[in-house]
């Protein structure tokens, strides 16, 4: 049996596969043929794949959020350099 998948990408797939009997009585049970049930078991995998990553935002969208960032910087306390030395961060470990 053969199948050709195509979706709404420039790819094809072509599956190739045996139905067990467990697979042909399931399809027959559902009154289907086997090609007809594996089909609606791929649709509804495709369904249920989770949603892709969401592209990254654009770079307005990254220089607002500098922007908010930097608003109260004013507001932030000036710290000697000490402060961010490595003994400084460790000072309470062995």
């Amino acid at each position: 049996m053969v199948f050709l998948l195509e979706s709404c990408y420039a790819l094809g797939m072509q599956i190739t596969l045996e139905i067990p009997d467990e697979l042909a009585a399931q399809a027959e049970a559902r009154g289907m043929t086997p090609e007809s049930y594996v089909r609606s078991l791929v649709a509804d995998a495709v369904r249920s794949a989770p949603l892709p990553i969401p592209a990254a935002k654009p770079k307005r969208d990254l220089e607002a959020f500098f922007r908010a960032m930097a608003a109260n910087s004013e507001k932030i306390p000036q710290l000697p350099d000490e402060a961010f030395t490595r003994a400084s961060f460790y000072q309470d470990h062995d």
